[in-house]
């Protein structure tokens, strides 16, 4: 465990120059929520995009948990947070920047051949390129490409090199997403009663209520991802496929709702097609 009085400094530093931080554990992930906060039950930060009622004075909520008070950074409430952190992590929107994260030599390669020249830092897979303006952030903008800047947070890895470019058309092109289409891939049997019969068996949910209560559990769960929003749709698609999959009830405007729920979170239509296909699989369906 790394000394995390390196990592409060680190972070005191930046909050003095209006970048709001928060303190980063193992795989890249926010310090877990305290047990008040778990499961967003407290109602969520107020700064989230949903008004909440939440005052906890922990490092909760993920990339929302973000703050230039480097009272609170370095008062006890943080000094748990700050001994389970590997690493300080920043809400790069909420210092009015926008990061694009390259994470691969091609993705940095076509960032050459494309956009403005920026400050740039290096990461282990690739680079950041980070732009003086703020934007939605967006996933897999193109293969190997994430942009991080309104409710998202990126590791700090020091100040980099170059100077701060303002954000391009290039880069806010990138997040601009058309309507989601409905998935064609994606086939499931056809109800053939009322009586909700059909792949192979009876239906034991018995009412539409109960199908449609699940769906928008589902779609709940997917909206309120701050985190790695890919194994987030996989695993609610899994879900739903082992509940509601094999006895005929799911029709194409259910699967339409999920579809939708995950592009609005950033899922490219190859994303939400290889996810639901990977979740068949793995139910042998």
């Amino acid at each position: 465990m790394p000394d995390s009085v390196p990592l409060a400094t680190t972070a005191r530093r930046l909050a003095a120059t209006g970048v709001p931080v928060l303190p980063l554990s193992r795989g890249k992930r926010p310090v877990p929520n305290c047990r008040a906060c778990a499961a967003n039950a407290c109602g969520g930060r107020p700064n989230m995009r949903d008004p909440g009622t939440c005052r906890c004075p922990d490092p909760c909520h993920g990339w929302a948990a973000a703050t230039t008070n480097t009272t609170l950074i370095t008062s006890a409430a943080w000094r748990e947070a700050w001994r389970q952190a590997v690493a300080v992590a920043y809400h790069p929107g909420g210092a009015g920047l926008t990061v694009v994260d390259l994470d691969t030599p091609d993705a940095v390669d076509w960032a050459r051949a494309t956009l403005p020249t920026t400050r740039t830092v290096s990461t282990t897979r690739g680079q950041h390129w980070i732009y003086r303006g703020a934007m939605p952030s967006a996933n897999a903008v193109r293969t190997g490409v994430d942009i991080k800047s309104t409710m998202s947070y990126a590791r700090w890895l020091g100040p980099g090199t170059g100077t701060l470019t303002a954000l391009p058309e290039t880069v806010r092109a990138l997040a601009v997403r058309t309507p989601a289409r409905k998935p064609q891939a994606v086939t499931l049997p056809a109800r053939t009663d009322a009586g909700f019969r059909g792949g192979g068996g009876e239906c034991p949910h018995r009412t539409l209520v109960f199908l449609e209560r699940g769906i928008a559990m589902a779609e709940q769960r997917i909206t309120e991802a701050s985190e790695q929003v890919h194994a987030t749709v996989y695993a609610t698609f899994l879900a739903v496929l082992s509940r509601h999959g094999r006895c005929g009830c799911l029709t194409d405007t259910h699967i339409t709702r999920l579809f939708t729920a995950a592009r609005a979170k950033g899922e490219s239509p190859r994303h939400c097609t290889d996810a639901w296909a990977n979740a068949r699989g793995a139910l042998g369906m």
